[in-house]
Parts: C-alpha cells; structure tokens; sequence
C-alpha cells in the first residue's frame, strides 16, 4: 500500500473515535465527528427550517456524485422499504418480480404484499441472470446481500434483464460507502445511509432513471414533493417538481443535518482506496480463519455459525459484530485496520 494512499485513508479514519473492534458497519456505521458536531450545535441552538433545506440539498446533492448521477435523479426518503413500495406500484398487474433468495426482506415485501396478482419468485443469487425469463416483469436484488456478503453480479443481471425488457431495481444499502457504484446502470437504486455511510438513521436516497420515474405515481406525496415545497404545504392543487424529487417525502431534518457532513467526507474520499482498504483486511481475516476468498472480493466476511458460538467469542473479546441467518458476520470498512483482524482472529482461536 503507498503512501500516498495510507495518508488519505488516515485523513478520513482521523474523523471517526472509538474505532477499535467494531466490525459492525453492515449494521450500522459509526458516526464521525462531524456527524456528533452538527447534531449537537443543532440541538444547542434554536431550530432553523432554512439550514434544514439545506443540509438537505446538499446531502442529495453528495450522494448523486457518490453513485455518479444527477442530483435531479435523487429522490430522499426515510426508509428503504417506503422507498420499494413506490416501486411496486409500477408493477403490472399479474406480473412476475424476481428476487434472490435469503434477500433482505425490506426489498422482498412490498412486492410480495403488493396485490394485483404480483408473483413473486427466487432464485439463488449466483444464478439470478440465469433465473430471468419472458415472463419476468422485474428483478430485484442487493448489490452485497446482507446476509452472507455475496456479490451480486450486477453485469449478468444487467444483461439477462435488458434482454427480455425487466426493470432492474438495485438495493446497494451494503455497498455505497466502500465500493464504486454506479446508479446509472439499473432503472432503480435503493441506500439507506446509515451503514457504510456513517449517517443517522432515517436517511435514505432513491435513484431513479428518468424514463422508469414516468411510469411511477407518486403515492407518498407531500408538502416536500412540491416544485417549491414551501408553496406546496395546504390544498390538493400544488405543482410536483418535474423531477425525482416529486418522489421526495418529508425530510427527517435533524437526521439529514447529521448525515450532510458524513455524506460530504464519503464524496470527497477516494473510493478505489476505500475498497482496496476494506477488501483487504477482509481477505487478510479470511486467510486467518481458512475461508476462501469469494468470486468477487466483499468488505463483509461471514462464516457459518448456527449455534453463535463464535459471535459469543467475538463479543467475550471485546469485538463488535453481528449474527445473520445462521451465520456470524463481520465487516471491515476505513475505520479498521490490521490490529481489527488480528484481535478479531485471536478472539476466535485463529
């Protein structure tokens, strides 16, 4: 690793405390400084809508370079699964949406409790470009399934779904943060910011492409969709904005102004060198515990554990990490190091 890469990588670690043994940014990412700094001068001081729309904007505005889009093709919400629900209303009556299996169920049912006869089928992940067929309307998957840290392989996807004329509707809630992601690729992009992005929860972001945005009716609309929310707050007759934002809901104001400087640090940074970092220490703790390296290099690492033994052991050491699905889990992202892997594998007898 150069130089010039362990001293950006050092910039960005500086703004985060505390960092030792967490190896939970898959559940939920630690806050930076400013982060702590923005809230708590918000919560001293005398509320300001006007700074509000603010951190707002510019949070909208962070997240469309992070995932390399125009910031009028980002919708903000709270939620993933409201998010997911407007997408499901796009989808025609009777039609089929494929899903992965072991899919993160916020992405799963809202289609599946959409009515209007939607069938919902899975597939297992390695083979959902495969599993796509005519009469496939939609597919739905994580870019990093949150359960096993597997890679989606987003170009197959892609492919087998343009061939048959499916939308693509992309979860990346486990990716945006510490890999390149490109939003342009499907109809659809689902995060919510408060994992790898290190933001307060009620932070989420849809993107949209502007042709799938015509086909969606803006079913949580609010005084916020408005062309000029400020104008849009009483009666039934207010204009939409003409772009995703018509898809915005009411912003969480305090959560946003939490999430703006976070949002900022991640837009600014590298992220070829946050990948390579994170990847890295996730392969050097697979090589400690004999797990072989998956097809495409994953920040999380999961291992199967159905008694939780092992979690209990990672937690008896003072290592913070998670449990999904029968499996323990950890996550390596800029705040961790070599001491992270070595404690963690110690702690684990490795």
């Amino acid at each position: 690793m150069t130089t010039a890469l362990l001293d950006d990588l050092t910039a960005l670690r500086a703004r985060f405390d505390d960092t030792a043994g967490y190896l939970a940014a898959c559940t939920v990412g630690l806050p930076a400084a400013g982060t702590r700094e923005a809230i708590a001068a918000d919560l001293a001081g005398r509320p300001d809508v006007a700074q509000y729309s603010r951190a707002v904007e510019a949070s909208r505005a962070h997240f469309a370079k992070l995932v390399g889009v125009g910031t009028d093709r980002v919708a903000i919400g709270s939620q993933t699964s409201v998010q997911v629900s407007l997408l499901a209303t796009a989808v025609p009556d009777g039609a089929e949406v494929l899903v992965p299996e072991d899919e993160f169920s916020s992405l799963v049912l809202p289609f599946v409790h959409a009515g209007r006869g939607i069938r919902v089928r899975t597939a297992p992940l390695a083979d959902l470009a495969d599993a796509v067929t005519s009469d496939t309307a939609l597919v739905a998957f994580s870019l990093v399934q949150s359960g096993s840290g597997e890679l989606a392989d987003l170009d197959a996807i892609v492919a087998a779904a343009a061939r048959v004329g499916a939308r693509t509707v992309c979860d990346a809630t486990q990716a945006v943060g510490w890999m390149p992601v490109d939003a342009g690729r499907v109809d659809a992009l689902l995060c919510h910011a408060y994992k790898w992005l290190c933001c307060p929860r009620g932070v989420a972001f849809l993107t949209l492409r502007e042709e799938f945005a015509r086909t969606l009716v803006p079913v949580h609309a609010g005084w916020y969709a408005g062309a000029d929310p400020w104008t849009s707050c009483y009666g039934g007759d207010a204009e939409l904005a003409g772009c995703a934002r018509r898809f915005d809901v009411s912003p969480a104001w305090q959560a946003f102004v939490g999430a703006e400087p976070a949002l900022a640090s991640f837009a600014t940074a590298d992220v070829t060198q946050i990948y390579a970092h994170a990847t890295g220490l996730a392969a050097a703790f697979r090589a400690r515990l004999g797990i072989d390296e998956p097809a495409l290099p994953s920040a999380i690492v999961t291992w199967a554990d159905a008694t939780g033994c092992d979690l209990a052991l990672l937690t008896a050491a003072g290592i913070v990490a998670s449990g999904r699905n029968g499996r323990a889990r950890v996550a390596f992202h800029v705040f961790n190091d070599a001491d992270d892997v070595e404690c963690a594998a110690a702690a684990l007898g490795r």
